[in-house]
């Protein structure tokens, strides 16, 4: 063959190949040594004795774990503060010292992260209490008198002037400011509290002062009584930002040039002059002539105190309870209790006695509330009880939060309970439950139920207080014994219920508690409850959240679906989802829990045809607009339910479910590619379950599934997603000895590569596609080595085919892929030349077993690569001429690798071409030359095998060249 034919494959012994690229065994003797063992460290430590007659002593200590280099870092002596510190000893000593005490601190003066923050209910308080009405504000309009930079010329003059400033607040500089929408007045709050940060930046401290007031006089407006609780939410904000600013400027003066105030300091550690300047702000807030801006003001600085006195804050906090009770207004009273319990329980949350004091002031205070005085008020607004009460909600639920928090289970609680039923109204009640912890609530659970019972519920239905209890029972479990009746005389008041609105807020937190606690037979009773009550006039529709709610609950107690999908009522609670993006969004929830709790695979029905159903639906819902983050989110939740299907061996009743699915499904691209896989993963499993039994029926049911992916992969739009696909399906066709209609899919493939575009849209973004074609393309090359050539088609019908197409394509210009592609196709070439080929497919005949070495093969292989070098070389003469001397070289190195790699340099023609093609990477200078030398050293290691001694002469042909 050499001695006929310019180009020769080099003879293969594939297994003596393997044979010496295996890794040499080394014996190994583990001793005491193992990988995973922890290391052990000596540190050896140097200690200097200062004793008399000695000199330094060295010890050395063992530990079997590492030093940690961070550990340092935890005990606050960071490399930081040593650096800082080095030069004063004693500051070091200091600053070590109040790390610790950071540590140390008291459990009983902080509160821990059981108790609730304020913040936390900020934005409930916020959403929840709005109002249409229009609304009014009072903006100070005063003169500037004291911005920063007015020179004075003695203290007094400016003390006076400042009080001077003081008084024409008071004297009324004001504008009133009508018709204002909620948003507006939102906005003009949020501008004084920036105002009041800018003032204080800028030192106009009085002019903060006035800002604060100011705020603080809205809170005994109760015009538009609906906004009260979220103006107190706004308006306790400015208050808070004034406090913090004013507790700054305090803490910052008593700190000098050589020491900082410790966080838990007393008042020996500040000076006279923080101390003045403290005592100042309390007289100036003292002279504030309306009662509600003073108890504001000065609990808003509550926490300066500890500047003055260790026991200022345990003085302030009667007196300021005192103050509370100047207030009329019941309403206006319980928010500034609240506000005293918010800024006592900051600085002083083991006084109990101020917090119980406020609560029973409360309950002496709250029977005005029948009094006349509100009740015209509520008239004039139009305002009646039951609208009127909740808005004492948030107020109550803090004041009780405080009291209860760490009080002894037995005496203060127990006592407030009692003092609730005193009062005999359903909203203290309700307070208490939203307040108290919920263990203490679930225990008492009967007791309550009696409580709710001889509730007078004017104004405060009981249903709301059942609804409280029943938000305590999803936290805490109730006593075993007595589950059952909480739940038949809860939704005893529950079911009666005439108003939708009232009924679905109350059983949706009660389908939690029953979900827990019993079976199907009591949830299917209670979703039969609630369709009957939301059905009516399509009720539904405006409790879309709440039944949303009471899904999300039933999946997440009921892992089993066969148990869920039994329940009766299940199915037909899914169809008041009526609106589509609601219902999409409750059947992606169902299908999350299924994938996320239901591991493994079913084909019960039951399963099947609700899921079939629910996956229908989602799939439904794509349309034109719908995007492409929500498509594969839909695709893998469907996806995720056709993985868990499994019929076992009942292998035809599986490909029916798939051809199901395609037709379900026809509208979700990644869908579709996920069946084809699995119908793939189903052929070659029974050809696994089947081996050794080909009858006529595996191989028609074999023959099915080709046909399935051979009809579905055409409807697919993504381009390299078919090319893959009709190359796996043609592998697995292959696999199973379907060699007409593997090569239906190979020819279908190549078919394909003309309508490759030269870019693609990845992730949003457009690429070229060349990198992409090229690694297809090498896959297939792999695949076509041991695909047999069809009898009425002739030699390598295949590989010329795509040759052919792989020749017209249009390829980017500048770019080299093509050439690289001809360079795969020379390897293939050379493997298909051998006389065993490297791998080979059970029960499949490939060309080495088909023509056996033929010469006519042999022929027309060697004819096909003097075609493709061909092709290559007359590239590289068409790269001189365009002057792109850099790819030239790498191009032809690339061509002597492979030749260096897959063809019989004893052919002289072969060995010249590569002596050439050595020369000509090296012309322009353009090689690199460590890659030159690395070759002709592997060349040279090479020759030194046995047979191969013509490499030896090679590598006195391939010189290196020498840059000068």
């Amino acid at each position: 063959m050499a001695a006929i034919h310019p180009v020769c494959a080099e003879n293969r012994n594939y297994k003596a190949e393997f044979a010496s690229c295996r890794l040499e065994a080394v014996p190994l003797e583990f001793g005491d040594y193992h990988p995973l063992k922890p290391i052990t460290v000596t540190e050896s430590k140097t200690k200097k004795v200062s004793r008399k007659g000695s000199t330094s002593s060295t010890s050395s200590s063992s530990s079997n774990s590492m030093v940690d280099p961070l550990s340092s870092v935890l005990d606050g002596t960071d490399p930081l503060s040593m650096f800082a510190a080095s030069a004063d000893p004693a500051a070091l000593a200091a600053a070590m010292d109040s790390s610790r005490k950071k540590r140390d601190k008291d459990e009983n003066s902080i509160v821990g992260s059981d108790f609730e923050p304020w913040a936390n209910k900020r934005g409930e308080i916020l959403a929840r209490y709005t109002t249409t009405e229009k609304l009014s504000i009072n903006l100070f309009m005063g003169a500037e008198k004291g911005k920063a930079g007015t020179a004075t010329s003695a203290m007094s003059e400016k003390v006076r002037t400042r009080l001077e400033e003081l008084d024409d607040f008071e004297e009324g500089s004001q504008k009133e400011l009508l018709n204002l929408t909620q948003q507006d007045y939102v906005n003009r709050i949020e501008e004084l509290n920036q105002s009041l940060k800018d003032a204080w930046a800028s030192d106009q401290k009085v002019k903060a002062l006035k800002i604060v007031i100011q705020c603080s006089k809205l809170l005994s407006d109760t015009s538009v009584i609906q906004f009260y609780p979220s103006k107190f939410v706004l308006i306790t904000d400015i208050l808070d930002t004034f406090g913090k600013l004013v507790y700054e400027r305090i803490f910052s003066m008593c700190a000098d040039n050589r020491s900082v105030l410790p966080d838990h300091f007393s008042p020996e550690n500040t000076n006279d002059t923080a101390k003045e300047t403290c005592l100042n702000w309390f007289f100036k807030i003292a002279s504030i002539r309306e009662l509600i801006p003073r108890f504001y003001v000065e609990a808003s600085i509550l926490k300066c105190n500890k500047f003055l006195s260790k026991t200022g804050i345990s003085e302030c906090l009667p007196r300021l309870t005192c103050m509370i009770r100047g207030i009329g207004d019941p309403l206006v009273s319980v928010y500034a209790r609240a506000y005293l319990c918010r800024v006592g329980m900051e600085v002083a949350p083991h006084l109990k006695e101020s917090l119980n004091k406020n609560f029973f002031d409360f309950l002496l205070t709250f029977k005005q509330i029948h009094g006349d005085t509100v009740q015209n008020q509520l008239v004039v607004q139009g305002v009646d009880l039951p609208s009127y009460l909740p808005l004492y909600s948030p107020a109550m639920d803090w004041i009780f939060q405080c009291i209860s928090y760490h009080a002894p289970e037995v005496t203060v609680p127990e006592l407030q309970c009692d003092a609730c039923l005193r009062g005999g109204t359903a909203l203290l009640l309700n307070s208490v439950m939203s307040a108290f912890r919920a263990e203490f609530i679930a225990t008492r659970s009967m007791d309550f139920i009696g409580m709710i019972k001889e509730c007078d519920e004017s104004g405060f239905p009981k249903h709301l207080l059942f609804r409280s209890l029943g938000l305590n029972l999803a936290l805490a479990d109730p006593p075993e014994s007595d589950r059952l009746q909480i739940l038949n005389e809860a939704w005893k008041v529950i079911t009666k219920l005439k108003n939708p609105q009232d009924y679905i807020n109350c059983a949706e937190v009660w389908v939690e508690y029953t979900c827990k606690h019993f079976t199907k037979r009591e949830v299917n009773t209670v979703l039969a409850d609630v369709i009957k009550h939301m059905t009516p006039d399509r009720a539904f529709e405006d409790s879309y959240p709440q039944l949303q709610l009471i899904i999300k609950k039933v999946i997440a107690h009921f892992h089993d679906f066969s148990v869920l999908f039994s329940v009766e009522k299940f199915l037909p609670f899914l169809d008041m989802f009526q609106k589509e993006s609601v219902r999409v969004e409750v059947c992606k929830c169902i299908m999350e829990a299924f994938i996320k709790h239901h591991q493994e695979p079913t084909k019960d029905p039951v399963i099947l045809n609700a899921l079939l159903h629910i996956c229908k639906t989602m799939h439904d819902s794509v349309n034109a607009l719908t995007l492409e983050d929500e498509k594969r989110m839909l695709a893998y939740l469907i996806n995720g339910f056709i993985k868990m299907v499994s019929f076992g061996r009942d292998f035809e009743q599986q490909l029916s479910f798939y051809v199901e699915s395609r037709s379900m499904f026809c509208n979700l691209e990644p869908v579709l590619v996920q069946l084809i896989h699995s119908v793939n993963r189903l052929a070659m499993e029974t050809r696994k379950v089947m081996k050794g039994n080909h009858s006529r029926k595996t191989a028609a049911f074999v023959r099915a599934c080709v046909a399935y992916c051979f009809i579905t992969i055409p409807s697919l739009a993504g381009i390299f997603t078919r090319l893959n696909l009709y190359l796996h399906s043609g592998q697995v066709a292959l696999a199973n000895q379907c060699l007409s209609q593997a090569d239906a899919f190979f020819k279908a493939a190549i078919s394909l590569v003309p309508e490759v575009p030269k870019m693609i849209n990845i992730d949003g973004k457009m690429r070229p596609s060349e990198s992409f074609l090229m690694e297809f393309l090498c896959n297939f090359f792999s695949t076509l080595l041991i695909v047999p050539d069809h009898p009425e088609h002739g030699v390598l019908f295949l590989v010329r085919e795509l040759l052919n197409v792989i020749q017209d394509y249009t390829w980017e210009d500048n770019s080299d892929e093509k050439i690289r592609i001809y360079t795969c196709v020379l390897h293939l070439l050379a493997a298909m030349s051998q006389e065993t080929f490297l791998y080979h497919i059970d029960k499949v005949d490939s060309n080495d077993s088909l023509y056996g070495g033929d010469s006519k093969f042999l022929a027309e292989n060697n004819k096909l690569c003097e075609t493709v070098m061909a092709q290559i070389l007359e590239h590289l003469k068409t790269l001189a001429k365009d002057e792109a001397l850099k790819r030239q070289s790498l191009v032809g190195l690339s061509f002597f690798n492979s030749i260096l790699a897959h063809g019989d340099l004893r052919n002289n023609k072969l060995n010249q071409l590569s002596v050439n093609l050595w020369h000509l990477a090296q012309r322009h200078g353009c090689a690199d030359t460590r890659t030159m030398v690395k070759t002709l050293e592997y060349i040279k290691k090479r020759s030194k095998q046995p047979d191969m001694n013509h490499l030896t002469e090679l590598a006195l042909r391939l010189p290196l060249q020498t840059r000068t």
